[in-house]
């Protein structure tokens, strides 16, 4: 293969793969081109809806530009060089779909975990400054919670400082 000769096999990564990947994810997120246009322009790239659809469906093809890629990665929260990849294959819409529903899912658990984290450390603290508030602590817990099943879970991740 010399410099110029780019032979017959196909690009890893591609303008024509970014389209493909444009229209699997916005399919995947159930987004209509009303809406990834109105995303786009929201993260700062503006756009309509035309625009969007003449990416991923044109004769000729739009051409995308790099801050539209650029905008592209970010709305759909994926690595530049994975939106310019030809898309897997082995898995339908559906399963995107809910491939997608588990890592929103999982991401979502993650940050409410370290949210707990931060309060349970917060209020073992303030237990380590305040320790004859223990009991009342945990009281309030079960007020707020309902369960004393639950809140004795609480109480114990306080008790060790931590939720980890």
């Amino acid at each position: 293969m010399t410099g110029t000769d780019h032979g017959s096999a196909p690009l890893l990564y591609s303008e024509g793969n970014a389209a493909a990947r444009i229209a699997l994810e916005r399919e995947t997120r159930g987004w209509s081109t009303t809406e990834l246009a109105a995303r786009m322009t929201k993260a700062g790239i503006p756009m309509n809806q035309t625009a969007v659809w003449r990416m991923e469906n044109g004769k000729p093809r739009r051409k995308i530009t790099l801050d539209e890629a650029l905008g592209f990665a970010r709305v759909f929260e994926l690595p530049l060089e994975e939106l310019m990849s030809p898309p897997l294959d082995g898995i339908d819409l559906e399963g995107r779909r809910f491939v997608q529903e588990a890592v929103e899912a999982f991401y979502e658990c993650r940050d409410a975990q370290d949210h707990l984290h931060r309060a349970v450390t917060t209020i073992a603290a303030y237990l380590k400054a305040h320790p004859d508030s223990s009991t009342a602590v945990h009281q309030q817990a079960l007020r707020l919670m309902g369960e004393e099943r639950d809140a004795r879970a609480l109480s114990e991740y306080i008790e060790g400082g931590s939720y980890y």
